[in-house]
């Protein structure tokens, strides 16, 4: 299953990339990348990744997600992580990207979190 990557806001202030599908090696990883220069170029600060609907995060995906929280945090933004679960959750802990990256249930959950 391809990447699917749709843009959400959560009023006043916060956006967020729904992601459906894998988060691996080729067109898909530089999407996540396309799409955050997107907000980025809007000066969002506070940025929900929702993991909810990835099913494989390969190692390419896990450092897309880590180039992201420092580009979110070079732009002087904060960057939450919501509905990671079964492969995807365990692969962020297996790498401790968790320590890295703030992880939430839910996208109400990470919303609040900021």
């Amino acid at each position: 299953m391809i990447l699917t990557i749709e843009r959400k806001k959560i009023p006043p202030d916060i956006e967020v990339l729904e992601m459906n599908g894998r988060i691996i090696l080729g067109n898909s990883s530089r999407d996540v990348e396309l799409k955050l220069a997107e907000i980025l170029s809007e000066h969002a600060k506070k940025i929900i990744f929702d993991l909810s609907g990835v099913t494989i995060l390969d190692s390419t995906g896990i450092g897309i997600l880590v180039v992201c929280q420092g580009k979110i945090h070079k732009a002087g933004g904060r960057l939450h992580i919501a509905g990671a679960s079964g492969f995807v959750e365990e692969t962020l802990k297996i790498t401790s990207v968790d320590k890295l990256l703030q992880l939430f249930p839910s996208i109400a959950e990470a919303a609040a979190g900021f």
